[in-house]
């Protein structure tokens, strides 16, 4: 008896050694993710050198309504109605909404699924198969009703690192949907602006127009007293009708840059036409705030967006690497089944199973490898966009602060050499008059009059234009209130770290 149980604890044991070792032989061919990672970084605004281009003057970020700085009730109203009406943003919040569900269908996968089924089957069994008589060889209706529960055990945070990237996704698509407002928003003042622009240039147009049908009373009067011929009195004329024509072209730009506006705002181009002339003021001094640009990743929506995407390829590159190791999915299920309807309801009909289920890949030809580098792949690509987002951010604002700062000392200019060319102007066309001087002289003061009118006019809107593009590349008033902070964006960023 000793015996035979020496022998039985001794088969028992070698039993043990061989599963081990077949066991350590399986897992040690499984497969596996060694020496596949990632060298990228997210950048911080400090690693750039920004100081003298970008300079602190203790101004202020800007607002939510930055726009009303200019003092126009109109153009207020106008962005108000397309952030209501506008299709570009029906399709941002689309976006947002198939982000949400995404979102919504990971989080599912985190949690155990309950099914019910019902099936009635009617069936002719073979007689010479598995089933015995009297089954066997006669058709059989088979009613089964089941209750099926399944839970993923999730032990390596596969599921769970799906519905985190999926959530940074969601955010990302939130701070897409800021840039679009962002952008809309931008595009309106502008668009505005330019309207004022082309308003004020009419007003210039219409002057010149009247001051060549001075000229061309002028040239006629001199005809009669035998100052000038008829080829003045012509080359008077045709200036007259040049002017004339500038002036009907600028009608059609204001006309067409309505339709654009009401484009802008989602409505038809009759909308348009009941947008009145601006009255934009100057706005306020232009001064930056002192804490750029390290606050700025947090204040531009496209960086924000791109941020959230780095930390969605974070989390897939952890789901990719948790797709090497073993899934345990427990399942359960109760119900009732039978062959015909009498028995259906008896308890005799009930049947239960319960387990789990183990999925462990050992050779898949390097399928799971090359997901993984497709997912660093894209963690890449999402860090280079971060870092190229925040490097054209801090581009834009100190390039639009040059432009601001390079319009202010051409004004002055502009100014003086605008005084200068109307008094020019001016006497050339008394000194005419008198007799004093050609028409040549004439038309050239008016020329460098009109020319040095229109350099002002350009250069006040373009001031204006550059003053709303600073707005926006400072983030138009967009705060990040997403729980991951700014510090998440330098290279120590923990969740970054962990995807290498």
């Amino acid at each position: 008896m000793r015996n035979e149980l020496k022998k039985e604890r001794r088969a028992s044991r070698l039993l043990k050694a061989g599963v081990s070792i077949m066991f350590a032989a399986v897992l040690s061919a499984c497969a596996n993710y060694a020496g596949i990672h990632s060298d990228a970084k997210t950048a911080g605004p400090q690693q750039y050198a920004t100081q003298q281009s970008i300079p602190a003057e203790q101004g202020h970020w800007p607002a939510a309504d930055w726009a009303d700085q200019f003092g126009d009730a109109q153009l207020k109203a106008l962005i108000d109605e397309a952030l209501k009406s506008s299709p570009t943003l029906d399709q941002a919040r689309s976006r947002v909404s198939a982000a949400a569900a995404y979102s919504e269908t990971a989080k599912a996968g985190t949690m155990p699924r309950v099914d019910a089924s019902y099936s009635l089957t009617r069936q002719q069994f073979s007689g010479t198969a598995l089933v015995p008589p009297p089954y066997g060889g006669s058709w059989q209706t088979e009613n089964k009703g089941l209750l099926n529960a399944s839970y993923d055990l999730d032990l390596w945070g596969k599921n769970r690192e799906a519905l985190k990237a999926a959530i940074s996704q969601l955010q990302a698509s939130q701070a897409d949907a800021e840039v679009v407002k962002l952008t809309l928003t931008t595009s309106i003042a502008r668009t505005y602006n330019q309207l004022a622009r082309l308003y004020l240039l009419r007003d210039i147009a219409q002057q010149e127009v009247t001051q060549r049908e001075q000229i061309e009373r002028i040239t006629a009067g001199r005809i009669a007293t035998g100052l000038d011929t008829e080829v003045e009195r012509k080359t008077a004329q045709a200036n007259l009708a040049t002017s004339r024509a500038a002036l009907k072209s600028l009608d059609g730009q204001i006309l067409a840059t309505r339709y654009q506006i009401a484009a802008l705002l989602g409505a038809g181009p009759d909308r348009g036409l009941q947008i009145a002339r601006p009255s934009l003021g100057l706005g306020d001094e232009v001064r930056l705030p002192d804490n750029l640009p390290a606050d700025l990743v947090s204040r531009r929506p496209d960086i924000v967006a791109a941020r959230w995407r780095v930390d969605a390829m974070t989390h897939d590159v952890k789901e990719a690497k948790a797709e090497f190791y073993p899934d345990i999915n427990l399942s359960a299920a109760i119900g009732l089944d039978a062959f015909g309807f009498g028995r259906f309801l008896t308890a005799a009909s009930r049947t239960a199973s319960a387990g789990p289920a183990i999925h462990l890949p050992i050779f898949d030809a390097g399928a799971l490898r090359a997901q993984l580098k497709g997912r660093y792949a894209d963690f890449d690509y999402a860090v280079a966009t971060y870092n190229q987002t925040l490097v054209t951010a801090l581009s834009e604002v100190a390039s639009q602060l040059a432009n601001v700062r390079s319009t202010d000392a051409q004004l002055v200019d502009a100014q003086a050499a605008q005084d200068a060319a109307r008094e020019a102007d001016r006497l050339a066309l008394v000194q005419y008059k008198a007799g004093l001087t050609n028409q040549l002289t004439v038309l050239n003061a008016d020329v460098n009059a009109l020319s040095a009118d229109q350099a002002v006019a350009n250069l006040r809107m373009s001031r204006r234009d550059q003053q709303i593009a600073l707005a926006s590349a400072l983030g138009g008033g967009f705060v990040d209130t997403s729980n991951t902070d700014a510090g998440r964006t330098q290279a120590s960023n923990p969740s970054v770290d962990a995807a290498r």
